[in-house]
């Protein structure tokens, strides 16, 4: 087989995942890395914009690192100092190890594994900060089953349209509560609006409104 074939295969190839990526609503030109700042690492070999993510990958920021990627019709923030797997287990989406992760979600229902709790998401957006005792968590809008690790009769359903439930989720014993309120806090409308862009939607409010973040 001659080179040229070759390459008219790989473009048909090419031509047929692109048809395939776009009747599921998902543009292959928007995958993966969409930005990278400072080091960012996956499965420990430094990152390269445009590189795709997959189901097993491990994504590391360093002090100055910060990532924006794309995987199917979610979207992502990663900033500094985070490290978050993608689990091959198709019943957990993501395990947040440590760090600070902005998430917009597709439809669907998804689980995200934290230190101190597991929540099940369905198409909704939230920002997370989470240390092994500690997790700050708003559900910027949509909604969310929040079971504690510390606890899980104590689980919550929260429902929000915009940041109106953020909450810390302990992972001390000797707490009577291991969820408490908490203030919104380091992440903005604005980022929001960029990641649901990058999967063709918006977020669903105003965000020319006053008192938005």
């Amino acid at each position: 087989m001659d080179r040229r074939t070759l390459l008219q295969i790989f473009a048909t190839l090419g031509l047929a995942r692109v048809d395939t990526s776009m009747a599921a609503g998902i543009d292959p030109r928007r995958q993966g890395l969409v930005r990278i700042k400072g080091e960012v690492r996956i499965n420990g070999t430094p990152a390269r914009t445009g590189q795709d993510v997959h189901a097993g990958d491990r994504i590391i920021t360093g002090a100055d690192g910060e990532a924006v990627y794309v995987i199917g019709q979610n979207a992502f923030l990663q900033r500094s100092g985070t490290e978050i797997h993608f689990d091959l287990d198709p019943a957990t989406f993501f395990r947040l190890v440590s760090g600070r992760l902005l998430s917009v979600f597709g439809k669907g229902p998804r689980y995200l594994a934290l230190p101190t709790a597991t929540i099940g998401i369905r198409g909704t957006a939230c920002y997370i900060e989470t240390t092994a005792m500690k997790t700050y968590f708003c559900l910027c809008y949509g909604t969310a089953d929040v079971v504690p690790t510390i606890d899980p009769a104590q689980r919550e359903t929260i429902q929000t349209h915009h940041h109106d439930h953020p909450i810390y989720i302990n992972a001390d014993p000797s707490m009577t509560t291991s969820m408490v309120p908490a203030e919104v806090m380091n992440h903005t409308d604005a980022e929001l609006e960029m990641l649901e862009n990058l999967v063709g939607r918006k977020p669903p409010f105003d965000i020319n409104l006053p008192g938005h973040y």
